[in-house]
C-alpha cells in the first residue's frame, strides 16, 4: 500500500503528463518534486511535503480542491488552497496579474500556518533557480523573452522574501532565495538579509490590551513600557518604515512617541514604547461619554497641531493624495469607470500641499501621557490637504456604523451614538463655527471621498454578499450625487 508521498507523487505524474516547463522545455513534473525536495530540509511533516507535490495540480491541471481533500485529507488541500491564484474568468491573464499575485500575497501574510510559508518559500525558490540559471547564460537579455517585466518580478519576489523573514530566515532555503534574488538584481537586499537575525522574543500573554488598530494591537507590558503588536500583514520593514517616519515627525514638532526597540512576539512584529502611565484617548472617552466634547476638543488641538506643520518636498513623507488615489483604482474604477474619473479629477485638483497629515487619525492612536497628548501608529504620515485627514475621521466615526454599529463599537470601545458625537463635536471645534451649511459642505466632500474607501474595502475583502453589493451600489449612488454637485474637495 502506497504512503501519502507515493500517492501524491502518482497522482501528480498522472495529472502533469504532457506538460512542461515554460522554460527549458522540461517535463512539468520536475518542478513540484523539486519542491518537495525543498521541503524535505526544512520539515519531515508528510502532509507539507504532499503539498509541494501537488501545490500546481489545481492551477495547471483539471485537479480540483474537493478532489485533493478527498485523496490527502483537508490540511493538504488547505495548503493547496494557498498556493492557488485566483482566477477572473473572461479577463486576460496578463492583466489580472497583479490582483492574482497581490490577492495571494495576502493569503500568506494573514496564515499562521508554518507549512503554507514553507511551502511558498519552496515553490519560490524552485522557480527563482531556474530563473538565475537563464539570468546566468543571458543576463538582461532574459528580459526580453519575458516581455521586459522585471521590475515587477521583483516586487513579487521581494515581497515573498518579506513575508517569509520573521518565520523562516534561519533556513537555508531562505539564504538561497535571499541570494537568488540579489544576483539577478543586484542590491535589493543588503548582505545581512540572508543572515539570521535574531530578534528579542517576548509575550503579550497576560497582557492588557489597551489599543485596537488595523495595523496591530497595543499592549500595556509593564508599568513603563507598551508593545503594539503588528499584525502579520505587517513585515520588519513596515516597522522599521513607520519608526523613521515617527522620528521625522517629531523633529518637526508632531507630539509623537518613538519607539526604542524592535520585538518578536510569536510570529508578528512588536514595537516597544515608553509609555509610563498613558492610556488611549478611546480609553478615556468610554470611561466618560458625558465629556466626550471635552476630548473632541482635544482632538481637534492635535489635528491642528499637525496640520500647521509644513514638510519639505524632498522630505521622507509620501503624498496623502496617492492613497486616495489608490482607494478610486482599487474600488470605484472597478465597478464604474466613468465615475472613477470624475473623482480622480476632484482629487487631481486639490493644490500641492506640504501640510502633514496622520493619516490614521482616531482616538485608538492618541494617547494620554502627563496630560498630553502623544501619537503612534506613524506609518501613514504623509503631505496633503486636511479634509483627507477629516474623511479620515468621518470614515472611523460616522461611515463604518452606517450599516452596522457595532463595527465602530467593537474598533473604538464606545458607543455609535458617542462616536458619532465625538465627530460632530471635533468637527466644530476644528472648523471654528456652528454654521450648518460650512458643516455639511465638509461633510459632503468627506462623504464622497469615504465612499470610495469603503468600495475599495469591500472589493479587497472579495465580498459577493448581497449586502455588500447593496453598500457598494449605495456608495456608487452618492458618489454620482455628490461628483455632479461639487466642483473642488478644498474646504
Amino acid at each position: 500500500m502506497m504512503n501519502m508521498l507515493e500517492e501524491a507523487i502518482v497522482y501528480a505524474t498522472i495529472m502533469h503528463q504532457g506538460k512542461v516547463r515554460k522554460f527549458g522545455g522540461r517535463p512539468f513534473i520536475l518542478h513540484p518534486m523539486e519542491v518537495a525536495q525543498i521541503l524535505s530540509t526544512m520539515t519531515d511533516d508528510m502532509e507539507v511535503i504532499a503539498a509541494g507535490i501537488l501545490h500546481d495540480v489545481v492551477e495547471d491541471t483539471d485537479g480540483t480542491l474537493s478532489e485533493i481533500e478527498k485523496r490527502f485529507g483537508e490540511r493538504v488541500a488547505d495548503l493547496v488552497h494557498s498556493e492557488s491564484e485566483d482566477e477572473y474568468p473572461g479577463e486576460d491573464r496578463s492583466a489580472t496579474w497583479q490582483r492574482r499575485k497581490e490577492g495571494s500575497l495576502l493569503t500568506l501574510r494573514k496564515s499562521r500556518d508554518v507549512g503554507v510559508k514553507m511551502l511558498w518559500l519552496a515553490d519560490k525558490l524552485a522557480n527563482l533557480r531556474s530563473l538565475a540559471q537563464i539570468y546566468s547564460e543571458q543576463g538582461e537579455d532574459m528580459w526580453v523573452e519575458l516581455h521586459g517585466k522585471s521590475d515587477r518580478q521583483l516586487w513579487y519576489y521581494k515581497s515573498v522574501a518579506e513575508a517569509l523573514e520573521l518565520s523562516l530566515n534561519r533556513t537555508g532555503a531562505f539564504k538561497e532565495l535571499v541570494n537568488h534574488i540579489n544576483f539577478i538584481w543586484p542590491g535589493t537586499f543588503d548582505s545581512a538579509k540572508g543572515n539570521y537575525r535574531k530578534y528579542r522574543e517576548v509575550s503579550v500573554d497576560g497582557c492588557e490590551r489597551i489599543g485596537h488598530g488595523a495595523k496591530g494591537d497595543v499592549y500595556r507590558y509593564d508599568d513603563e513600557l507598551v508593545i503594539k503588536v503588528f499584525n502579520q500583514n505587517n513585515l520588519y520593514q513596515d516597522v522599521e518604515r513607520e519608526t523613521a517616519l515617527a522620528r521625522r515627525a517629531l523633529v518637526l514638532g508632531v507630539p509623537t512617541a518613538i519607539s526604542f526597540g524592535i520585538v518578536a512576539v510569536g510570529d508578528c512584529y512588536g514595537a516597544m514604547y515608553e509609555l509610563v502611565d498613558a492610556e488611549t484617548l478611546s480609553t478615556y472617552i468610554a470611561a466618560e461619554p458625558d465629556k466626550v466634547q471635552k476630548y473632541a476638543k482635544l482632538m481637534s488641538g492635535v489635528a491642528h497641531e499637525i496640520h500647521s506643520i509644513e514638510a519639505d518636498e524632498d522630505d521622507v513623507f509620501p503624498e496623502a493624495g496617492d492613497r486616495i488615489q489608490e482607494y478610486i483604482r482599487g474600488g470605484v474604477a472597478y465597478e464604474d469607470e466613468r465615475l472613477a474619473k470624475k473623482c480622480m479629477k476632484l482629487v487631481n485638483a486639490l493644490p500641492a500641499c506640504n501640510t502633514l497629515v496622520h493619516g490614521d487619525f482616531h482616538t485608538n492612536n492618541v494617547f494620554i501621557m502627563n496630560d498630553e497628548p502623544l501619537l503612534i501608529d506613524m506609518d501613514r504620515v504623509s503631505r496633503g490637504h486636511p479634509i483627507i485627514e477629516i474623511s479620515d475621521l468621518y470614515y472611523f466615526y460616522v461611515v463604518l456604523g452606517e450599516d452596522d454599529p457595532s463595527v465602530i463599537e467593537n474598533f473604538m470601545g464606545f458607543s455609535y451614538e458617542t462616536s458619532k458625537k465625538f465627530f460632530d463635536f471635533f468637527l466644530r471645534d476644528y472648523l471654528g463655527t456652528d454654521d450648518e451649511n460650512r458643516l455639511n459642505e465638509v461633510i459632503e466632500k468627506a462623504t464622497l471621498l469615504c465612499c470610495t474607501r469603503l468600495i475599495r474595502k469591500l472589493r479587497r475583502s472579495g465580498t459577493t454578499s448581497e449586502e455588500g453589493k447593496a453598500i457598494i451600489k449605495r456608495c456608487l449612488e452618492k458618489i454620482e450625487e455628490l461628483t455632479r454637485k461639487l466642483d473642488t474637495l478644498e474646504f
